[in-house]
């Protein structure tokens, strides 16, 4: 063997070898890698997808056992419900039945026996023709077929009492069923008409009604017509609270108008916004700050209202016992039942808020129309 042949056997032992046993190269391409990342990654991705929507059905399947339940209860009460409402006026009936048989009165038609309503012993018999003529001008049928004289009464009747409850609703800043007045008529007078006088006492509270809306519509409309740097300063910010916080306000006291005009006489236990305006205490001191306001006398129209708030009475300031005798000038602190001077205005939480309103107003009317007198501006 030549030198040759040796050094090629040796050069060939000792070159390390290129490829491993199975053939294929110890080393990865990083295409190849990245190709693998992605594939498990889809995998993944999939798997993780098809367990969310194994979740959201059986999540969705649950809610729909869950709304059946609630469905099946819902239509249960509903049933009972309606039992209940057919035995009240099966009983309801059976006693009006033995009720109009220890009166003497005759049986009530039984297709209007539940309806409900006043009784018929109260509601004067009104001539066939006449009655006809009646339901002709409410725009109902005259007659129904097999319908009686009696039949038809009651659903004259009937259709009569609902139009009197029904009560249309007026818009404004507050919405309210008093009807409101032109713009010339809403000039208040300086003291409220009595009681008595039903129908200056009714316009009265539909002057006061049409003048609160009108100043609130004032008032927003200013509001409205700022720029937009001064609504959102902190003054216009200010104001724009002020407003909604009037606006929210005296919606009891509006609501107190209506049962003037509409409940003047409410039951003991009605609530507060149910019942009217004391004639003396409350109705006769706004009257005076809204008619001081709508003369632009805007000092006396906070002076009333400070005499309506707080009162004239002596306030305990300072020391006012000493010793064992009292002042003489103290028993003027008990007065409660004497002295009219004494306000109780404050102590009512709801009172309190919508007398401050109306005091809001007067500050923005102020503002909106001005003074006569220059005497006459409040600080």
């Amino acid at each position: 063997m030549d030198f040759k042949s040796l050094m090629s056997a040796q050069i060939s032992k000792n070159k390390p070898a290129s490829t491993s046993t199975n053939g294929t190269s110890k080393y990865q391409r990083r295409g190849d890698a990245e190709r693998d990342r992605e594939a498990k990654y889809a995998q993944e991705q999939a798997r993780l997808e098809t367990e969310r929507l194994e979740r959201l059905d059986k999540k969705r399947k649950l809610e729909d056992e869950e709304a059946e339940r609630v469905e099946a209860r819902e239509e249960k009460r509903r049933k009972l419900a309606e039992e209940s409402r057919v035995r009240r006026e099966e009983r309801e009936a059976e006693e009006e039945r033995l009720r109009r048989k220890r009166l003497g009165l005759p049986e009530r038609p039984p297709s209007t026996a539940a309806d409900g309503g006043d009784d018929e012993a109260d509601r004067p018999d009104i001539p066939d023709d006449e009655l006809r003529t009646k339901l002709a001008g409410l725009k109902q049928p005259e007659a129904i077929e097999n319908e009686t004289h009696t039949e038809r009464l009651y659903r004259y009747y009937k259709l009569t009492s609902k139009a009197l409850k029904r009560r249309q609703w007026y818009p404004g800043p507050i919405p309210t069923t008093i009807e409101p007045l032109p713009a010339d008529e809403i000039l208040l007078p300086e003291k409220p008409p009595a009681p008595s006088d039903r129908d200056a006492y009714i316009k009265l509270h539909r002057q006061i009604s049409s003048y609160l809306n009108f100043v609130l519509t004032e008032w927003s409309a200013a509001l409205a017509g700022r720029d937009k740097d001064d609504a959102q300063s902190s003054a216009g910010i200010a104001a724009t609270n002020n407003y909604k916080i009037a606006l929210e306000d005296l919606k009891p006291l509006m609501r107190r108008l209506e049962a003037a005009v509409y409940n003047p006489t409410p039951k003991p236990d009605a609530p507060t916004t149910s019942t009217p305006l004391q004639h003396e205490a409350l109705l006769s001191p706004i009257v005076q700050i809204l008619h001081l306001t709508q003369k632009r006398h805007y000092r006396d129209a906070v002076d009333a209202y400070l005499r309506l708030s707080i009162g004239k009475a002596a306030w305990p300031i300072g020391v006012t016992m000493v010793g064992i005798h009292e002042r003489s000038a103290r028993e003027k602190l008990h007065e409660d039942g004497k002295n009219r001077d004494i306000a109780h205005i404050m102590s009512d939480e709801g009172t309190r808020k919508w007398l401050q309103s109306l005091k809001r107003l007067v500050s923005f009317s102020q503002t909106r129309w001005e003074v006569f007198d220059v005497g006459q501006l409040m600080g």
